[in-house]
């Protein structure tokens, strides 16, 4: 897919798929499948044809947060996207404006220092910029309120501006999505996953496809610069190691669901490509210099010319695969975004 290729108008998914046609359920969306540089076309719904028993499916189970908060600096209205719980009780935050659609734009002002009132009288104060590459995202400190409460209470899910309306925090949680005792979750939906239901799995498990459950919690990404992604914090449990390991031993496919999923499971890789049980933070930006070690698919949705996650789909497939996919899901009117149609890359 070349630089200058834009979203053509049009091919933003505004609602998701079971609001698009009435009857249509989550898995009511359309399945590119590039094998190599070869593209075809199918229903989401064939998938558990197009893999193979013994195929093991490594999912994200990080379940999705009602992250975004109306808040207030001094008389100006905000949003604030909570995205990352840090290890000393901080949070990462995106300060935003809103922007008179229901939606938010970003927001140039935050400093250190800057106060944020927040319901229920929480107060949130800005500390540092996450990351020296920019000032978007900071650590700041809630006093008042506790975070996971007030996200209960008076969250939202972070909507974009390409979407029609609010939707219901169920809309962004996946089938695989399970609760964690701290509270913590995702700010962003793993949406590579969203078309699954509970049937599909059945149908794929009763065709010997496999599940190997692991968690990547996932930030805030920037909606207008396209960033490379932040430090999340993951956990690849001892159990789906010994899967993904015994399936590579075996010669049968590891195929990742989803940019996190390979985030996740490439961090807790070594050298030797043997996965083994971990968890904590990962700031892997896997690209084709660095490749994959791991997986041998990838299932994922369609992403803009400039996101850094096409880095990722170059790692996995290959240039020419991914601009030939592009290019079919440019020409077949596939729907982008989370709420979109998804890409089934194998090797």
């Amino acid at each position: 897919m070349t630089p200058a290729l834009r979203v053509p108008e049009g091919l933003s998914a505004r609602v998701p798929a079971e609001q698009r046609e009435p009857g249509l359920g989550r898995d009511g969306v359309r399945l590119l499948v590039s094998r190599g540089t070869e593209v075809s076309h199918h229903a989401f719904g064939e998938l558990p044809g197009l893999l193979r028993a013994g195929d093991l499916l490594v999912v994200n189970t990080s379940p999705t947060l009602a992250a975004a908060v109306d808040g207030s600096v001094g008389h100006t209205r905000v949003v604030v996207h909570f995205s990352t719980r840090g290890d000393d009780a901080r949070w990462a935050v995106e300060v935003r404006e809103p922007d008179g659609r229901g939606t938010t734009r970003a927001r140039a002002c935050v400093d250190k220092g800057t106060v944020v009132r927040l319901p229920g009288g929480g107060r949130l104060v800005a500390e540092e910029p996450l990351s020296p590459r920019g000032d978007r995202l900071w650590w700041a400190r809630v006093s008042g309120a506790e975070v996971t409460a007030l996200l209960r209470e008076h969250g939202r899910p972070i909507r974009y501006a390409y979407t029609d309306r609010d939707q219901p925090l169920s809309a962004y949680q996946t089938v695989f999505a399970l609760p964690v005792p701290d509270g913590t979750g995702s700010a962003e939906m793993p949406s590579a996953a969203r078309p699954f239901t509970a049937r599909l799995v059945t149908e794929l498990v009763s065709r010997g496809v496999q599940f190997a459950p692991v968690t990547l919690h996932t930030g805030v990404a920037s909606a207008e610069s396209h960033e490379p992604p932040y430090p999340e914090r993951f956990s690849v449990p001892g159990e789906s190691a010994r899967l993904i390991n015994a399936a590579r031993a075996a010669g049968r496919r590891v195929v990742a669901v989803g940019t996190t999923a390979v985030r996740a499971v490439e961090s807790a890789a070594g050298a030797d490509g043997v996965v083994r049980p971990r968890a904590g933070w990962t700031d892997l930006v896997v690209t084709p210099e660095r490749g994959v070690r791991v997986v041998d698919g990838l299932l994922t949705g369609l992403h803009e010319p400039e996101a850094s996650h096409l880095l990722m789909l170059e790692a996995v497939a290959g240039r020419v695969a991914i601009d030939r996919g592009y290019d079919a899901a440019v020409r077949g009117r596939y729907l982008w975004h989370e709420f979109g149609d998804v890409h089934l890359l194998l090797r």
